[in-house]
């Protein structure tokens, strides 16, 4: 056999073996079948939630202000003669004491000479009277005689007035807070002589947002002199102590102040310095903690805080099984709880385990014989 038929032999039984090994290699090759992995159901703990009636109390602070407070000021002109004792910063003075006395002298002259001319006036005009009657003086002259006189009393009127105001002294019980005079001192009128308020009850202003408001029966301006009162509880730290002392809400301003965005409720304490009471004394100028009665409000439910999410946003479980995100109406919350409106909401299972992607409809289960935790719906004060 030739070298080149031979190679060709060969070549044919190279490419026939191939052929042969490939068809092998086919027919042994096992079917891969591509299978889905079932995807994990999140195993979550749920807090079922009914509504519920409860009554809030609003917390805000404030500092004590007198109601009434009254800046001095001289009057007439002269020098201070006489001070009480109490006229100093923290004396306590009585209604109409005397606190400062201005050198009443000239004052006292003015008067006396007033009287002098009234009656001199009155004997004229009585004369004047007597002669016109029998003819010999005219209606005239009786008019100005008459005018004469009524120059005269309005005189002694102004003159006993200004000695009246020589004497400083209030219609109230009250506390001075300064003083900017002392004795020997000459004063104008016009001169500023201290600052005193009155003791028998005292305000603090307290800041109240929106939702706070939503859950009090404020007093509006129109409701001055409604029955019944909002009570306030105030609280502070007197030498190392809790003390505490009863107010009720008087009035509401009825101004949202612009830079803060919030309104301010007065509350009124009498009797803060416990001048006819048994009890401690809540000087002007403390700064108070208050806790106010609001209203009672139905249909609540009380979740935690935790399982808030988004400042509005909860996560529920419906009955089927599957995860339901609904935005919710916050009414109030504290450290602890959210107080959410549940009339439109159609269920009843917060979840409170954290979920990395929450959507709609997502598929979740809870142990079987893990129950839910449950909130009772019964009434009460929520902090």
């Amino acid at each position: 056999m030739s070298p080149k038929n031979f190679r060709k032999i060969l070549i044919a039984t190279m490419l026939a073996s191939a052929a042969a090994a490939s068809i092998a290699l086919s027919n042994l090759r096992t079917e891969v079948v591509q299978r889905a992995e079932p995807l994990a159901v999140p195993l979550v703990d749920v807090l079922e939630v009914y509504p519920m009636t409860t009554r809030f109390t609003v917390r805000s602070q404030g500092s004590v202000t007198p109601v009434i407070e009254t800046i001095l000021s001289a009057e007439v002109s002269g020098t201070i003669v006489e001070m009480s004792p109490a006229f100093a910063a923290g004396g306590l003075f009585a209604p109409g004491d005397v606190l400062i006395r201005i050198d009443p002298t000239d004052y006292r002259a003015a008067v006396n000479q007033a009287e002098a001319l009234v009656h001199q006036r009155s004997i004229e005009f009585e004369g004047i009277g007597k002669l016109k009657e029998k003819g010999y003086r005219a209606e005239s002259d009786l008019a100005a005689s008459a005018a004469a006189l009524a120059a005269a009393e309005a005189d002694l009127l102004r003159s006993r007035r200004n000695l009246e105001r020589t004497e400083i002294r209030l219609p109230y019980q009250g506390l001075v807070r300064s003083k900017s005079a002392d004795l020997g001192q000459f004063v104008a009128p016009g001169t500023p002589l201290g600052v005193v308020f009155a003791t028998d009850s005292a305000e603090v202003r307290l800041p109240l947002t929106d939702q706070d408001l939503a859950l009090l029966e404020l007093p509006g301006p129109a409701d001055s002199n409604r029955d019944g009162e909002i009570p306030v509880r105030l609280t502070a730290i007197q030498r190392g102590r809790p003390q505490s002392w009863d107010a009720v809400i008087v009035r509401q301003e009825g101004v949202i102040d612009e830079r803060s965005r919030v309104t301010y409720a007065v509350a009124r304490i009498d009797d803060p310095y416990a001048l006819a009471s048994q009890g401690p004394a809540l000087p002007v100028g403390s700064f108070v903690q208050a806790s106010i009665s609001g209203r009672e409000v139905s249909g609540l439910g009380q979740v935690p805080l935790g399982a808030v999410h988004d400042a509005d946003r909860v996560l529920w479980l419906n009955e089927d099984q599957q995860l339901a995100v609904n935005r919710v109406n916050i009414v109030a919350e504290n450290a602890e709880f959210a107080y959410i409106d549940l009339a439109e909401i159609p269920y009843r299972r917060v979840v409170l385990t954290p979920l990395s992607a929450p959507s709609d409809g997502m598929a979740l289960r809870i142990e079987p014989d893990a129950g839910a935790h449950h909130v009772a719906a019964n009434a009460g004060d929520a902090p």
